[in-house]
């Protein structure tokens, strides 16, 4: 790792500067193949999954023999553990319901909010080397808790054609609706135009590589919603000398396993624990299957050292972490003080592994400094507000004037008109009633 001293606040910018990647070739593939699905359907998505999962399907759609017998082949502790988590992401999502907001602004207006579920989504889950089961629990459950009458989930197929069993019990036990052998670009595309087999959706949930974060953003050129923009997985870590070494070490390497381009930071005022730190990376990495990846995650992220938690909590603020593990004896001081992050995580005992599969939390987050206009995904994704208004003829002499001479000033004689001619349908009723 890279270990920075006491960086002056003109160099945070550079310092903590995410890896980034071209998206000009990537782009011109996305748009093509986007293309291709608009116009072929199916066909189209055949064609990519034979040339980039490199297997031939005869039906995109998992059947229910195929659900029965992925639910067979997991194992009950696996089953358990999912079921675990699922019931501690449904307390935490159940309990962010809102009631209908409801006022009478001034007499006889009354205006009211309520929510309405998406009533079509998609869930992009990864497969490959860590197919992401977790995330169908994070997606699916405050999917169905909102209400959303169509849940899509679309996961890369093996080369034997097959989803991760894990993924199908997973998908199965939250309600998903259905379930498409298919990933990458052309999962997206289909998500996004609809095919014979996919149904078009209204917001596409879910994380990818960047072939899928760009058709993501290509889809929402299409009129298609997306949870937030999303990049390579990436924490940040304050600890001083109350936090553990060896524990700091495990939730850094956690999130460098993630990927080559994973981003990990510790930020201290201790230079002993960040030494103890460094070394406790050595011994457990080596140990780790994934090792190569998180090497290459390591050797390109940080060891900062400032004097004090006043420095520490401005500079961290300004990274907008996606992850964020307080570990210091003013816990206080960042909790009350953290404006960007999209979920933090308290304590010796608080690994950011526990929000990724069973606190409850949501492990949908904002990357890529977006934790500083983005909120991970909570219940309110699958939903929208909607406002409502009744007004009484009360209510529209109490407001109808000022309306007129708004309406007016900005030139919109028809707005005015249709205030203008309602009271005067309301003075001749009084009219007549004399």
């Amino acid at each position: 790792m890279i270990k920075i001293y006491n960086p002056k606040p003109e160099t945070w910018s550079s310092i903590l500067e995410r890896p980034t990647k071209t998206i000009d070739d990537i782009e011109l593939t996305v748009k093509e193949i986007f293309k291709e699905v608009q116009k072929k359907g199916d066909d189209a998505v055949a064609k990519y999954t034979s040339l980039f999962d490199g297997v031939t399907l005869v039906n995109q759609e998992v059947s229910e023999a195929e659900i029965n017998q992925a639910i067979e082949s997991v194992s009950d502790e696996l089953k358990s553990a999912i079921q675990l988590a699922k019931g501690n992401i449904e307390k935490f999502h159940t309990a962010q319901k809102t009631a209908k907001v409801e006022v009478e602004t001034v007499e006889g207006v009354n205006c009211w909010q309520e929510k309405r579920p998406i009533q079509k989504i998609g869930l992009y889950i990864p497969g490959g080397t860590a197919p992401l089961f977790s995330t169908v629990l994070m997606l699916a459950v405050p999917a169905n808790i909102a209400g959303c009458s169509e849940i899509i989930l679309c996961s890369p197929p093996d080369k034997s054609g097959k989803i991760n069993p894990a993924i199908l019990y997973a998908a199965n036990l939250c309600g998903v609706t259905k379930i498409l052998k298919m990933g990458g670009i052309q999962a997206i595309a289909a998500l996004t135009f609809g095919t014979e087999t996919v149904p078009k959706v209204y917001k596409i949930f879910g994380p990818g590589n960047q072939f899928v974060t760009v058709a993501k953003q290509l889809a929402t050129q299409y009129g298609v919603a997306i949870d937030m923009p999303a990049g390579p997985s990436e924490l940040l870590v304050v600890a001083d000398d109350t936090a553990i070494p060896a524990f700091v070490a495990s939730d850094l390497l956690s999130q460098a396993e993630h990927g080559t381009d994973s981003q990990v930071i510790l930020v201290s005022t201790s230079k002993e624990l960040i030494d103890a730190v460094e070394t406790e990376i050595q011994i457990q990495i080596d140990v780790l299957p994934r090792k190569a990846i998180a090497e290459k995650a390591i050797a390109n992220s940080k060891l900062i050292y400032v004097e004090n938690d006043t420095i520490a909590l401005e500079l961290i603020n300004e990274y907008g972490p996606e992850h964020f593990i307080i570990c210091t004896a003013a816990d206080d001081l960042y909790i009350d003080g953290i404006e960007n992050a999209g979920s933090v995580f308290i304590g010796n005992y608080t690994p950011e592994s526990a929000g990724d599969y069973a606190s409850g939390t949501n492990h949908t987050l904002p990357t890529n400094g977006y934790a500083k206009n983005y909120s991970g995904v909570n219940l309110d994704s699958f939903t929208k507000s909607m406002t409502f208004q009744k007004i009484s003829k009360k209510g529209i002499q109490n407001i109808g004037k000022a309306i007129e001479i708004m309406a007016e000033a900005e030139g919109l004689q028809a707005h005015k008109n249709a205030v203008t001619l309602r009271l005067a349908q309301i003075e001749e009723d009084l009219e007549n009633r004399k």
